[in-house]
């Protein structure tokens, strides 16, 4: 007899629905993962750990950043992040969750606006609910709609601080945020625009800043570490006072063990690497041309390194990346609720570790089984 019946019934009910979720190890080409530069299983970032550990930088930190977990190489982070990034500081979090948690639980005070994508990530989404401000949606990259909700919220007497969250590439779908049209608008309601550049750094803008680099709106953006630049963390670039007010008042970065030295070492490395020449970020984007052609050849429309296949059915789209995988394509599929209820779908990942010839078969063997399918 289970000590967690309620429990038991939980997993059970999902596994009848078919989204019982597992742990599964990396097999076959990767078409799964963030590595959009191929950084984390390529010697390139062995330097800078070589390095750190040649300088004796801690592997651990040893307790929170306002005890005595605050080492020299993440105040380098986040000096040369700050600069890179075109912002007046950074500050270092363990993980993109946690550096949206603290900022949206944080940052926004009671009487202002959260306005969100209606698709933001749940990070945000988790911070919104520790918050103080009112919270409200708008439609899929809709500045237009945006901008209506602004106004019946201040036609309703509010006059706090609006706070646009939206994220620069969407880690679902691979479309682009309209960051233009926002950034008019956060200019014309004083507000501020928030940008998740999870998905857009190291493979969009100039050096690969993002896509947020140079607006000129009120501006905060977090940079993620652990996707294409290979190592681990976060950084929230924002105005001084931002970033202080997170040391000061973000319960997940005060009541936590620092991220280690070592990491904040690493990221620094793949930082510079951005910034001393193009060839990382070129290669990424020559990989995701091919990959839009291919995948349009198929009848799939791509907008960036991420190309959703929408199949809708969950049994027909847990099928169809099972089979892939027979086929030594690492692809998986995405289901509610990490996806809309209906819109179960292939999350195709243009990695650098595959090249044009992987790309090209991936999706003739995704044009072949589509025939079958028929």
């Amino acid at each position: 007899m289970t000590e967690f019946p309620r429990h038991d019934d939980l997993l059970a009910a999902l596994a009848q629905r078919n989204r019982l979720r597992c742990l599964s190890g990396a097999s076959g080409l990767d078409f799964a993962s963030n590595d959009y530069l191929g950084l984390t299983g390529a010697g390139l970032l062995a330097e800078a750990a070589q390095d750190a550990l040649a300088r004796g930088v801690p592997l651990g930190s040893g307790g929170s950043r306002l005890l005595r977990g605050n080492h020299a190489e993440h105040r380098a982070l986040e000096d040369e992040a700050a600069a890179f990034f075109g912002a007046e500081a950074a500050l270092y979090l363990g993980s993109g969750f946690q550096a949206n948690q603290a900022l949206f639980s944080t940052l926004p005070m009671q009487g202002d606006l959260v306005l969100h994508d209606c698709l933001i990530h749940a990070s945000v989404h988790e911070g919104m609910r520790l918050g103080r401000a009112t919270c409200a949606s708008f439609a899929h990259n809709d500045a237009a709609d945006a901008a209506r909700v602004i106004a019946d919220w201040r036609a309703g007497g509010a006059t706090g601080r609006v706070w646009i969250a939206v994220e620069s590439v969407y880690s679902m779908d691979g479309d682009l945020a309209p960051l233009a049209d926002l950034a008019g608008l956060a200019a014309r309601e004083d507000a501020v625009l928030v940008v998740d550049e999870a998905h857009a750094t190291g493979v969009f803008g100039a050096q690969g800043r993002g896509l947020a680099a140079g607006l000129t709106c009120p501006l905060v953006t977090v940079h993620t570490g652990g996707k294409a630049l290979g190592a681990a963390g976060a950084l929230v670039c924002a105005d001084r006072v931002l970033i202080e007010t997170l040391v000061n008042r973000a319960r997940s970065f005060i009541y936590t063990t620092a991220p280690p030295p070592f990491s904040a070492a690493i990221l620094r490395g793949a930082i510079r690497m951005l910034r001393d020449g193009p060839a990382l970020t070129d290669d990424a984007r020559a990989r995701m041309a091919h990959a839009h052609r291919a995948a349009r050849a198929c009848g799939i429309d791509a907008n960036s390194q991420i190309i959703p296949l929408i199949i809708g059915d969950e049994c027909r789209a847990r099928d169809t990346a099972r089979a892939l995988q027979d086929q030594g394509f690492d692809v998986r599929a995405i289901l509610p609720p990490s996806v809309a209820r209906g819109t179960a779908r292939l999350r195709i990942s243009i990695t650098g570790n595959v090249g044009a010839g992987d790309i090209t078969a991936l999706f003739d063997t995704l044009a072949t089984l589509n025939r079958v399918a028929a």
